[in-house]
């Protein structure tokens, strides 16, 4: 069985789980750089996985101090092959309006239908996050307000929070501009974004050693 400790890093005197879907998108620059939980493809996934090794963790009183997740995003509205850090995360599978909860919000969870992330990366752009158990092309994005689309942030996000951690992430947009068609369609632009995710996980990384996590009311 796999360590969830092995997956935790100490950078700039913090000790960070980093957390991604799948292997396609750990590239040789990912590598070099860290070794991250990977979880699997979709919420249920994520969540189940997340939430094992932070249980797992917490046994043990191994906790890290901070989760990360990072991987790829689809968006229509943001620039292709750039990275992106997650200023807030929806759910968008998340619907029990017919009983007169707001869109998003689940029942009886005393969670916002929009989570703030707490932390930011200084000089990376932020975007808004949905995530959702579908893959999002062509006018599937008419019905979403944010920014990009993943499948697993928000359910890291809520393993994080279960265990009173904060989350960042990072994603890099790889499809959205036309519609998917196959699945060389979401890998053309892997090895470019495995490149642009490492350079700012350095630019996190000094961050850290200089001044430590910033906050969105210290951000630029």
């Amino acid at each position: 069985m796999d360590d969830p400790a092995r997956h935790i890093l100490p950078v700039g005197g913090h000790s960070i789980l980093f957390v991604m879907a799948t292997s396609q998108e750990y590239g040789p620059h990912l590598k070099s750089r860290i070794d991250p939980l990977i979880t699997g493809v979709g919420p249920v996934e994520a969540a189940v996985e997340t939430a094992r090794a932070l249980a797992i963790l917490a046994h043990r009183g191994q906790l890290p101090q901070l989760v990360f997740t990072l991987g790829s995003a689809g968006s229509r509205r943001l620039d292709h092959a750039q990275v992106y850090q997650v200023a807030r995360v929806a759910y968008r599978d998340m619907d029990a309006s017919a009983l007169g909860f707001e869109k998003g919000r689940t029942p009886f969870l005393d969670e916002p239908a929009v989570i703030e992330l707490p932390h930011r990366i200084k000089g990376v752009p932020e975007a808004s996050l949905s995530t959702g158990g579908a893959i999002i092309s062509g006018a599937a994005y008419d019905a979403i307000a944010e920014d990009m689309v993943d499948m697993e942030s928000f359910a890291v996000l809520r393993a994080a929070r279960r265990h009173h951690l904060p989350l960042m992430g990072l994603r890099g947009i790889s499809d959205g501009k036309a519609e998917l068609a196959r699945y060389e369609d979401w890998t053309e632009y892997l090895h470019v974004i495995d490149e642009k995710l490492a350079a700012a996980l350095d630019v996190f990384a000094r961050q850290l050693e200089g001044e430590g996590l910033a906050a969105p009311a210290e951000r630029p």
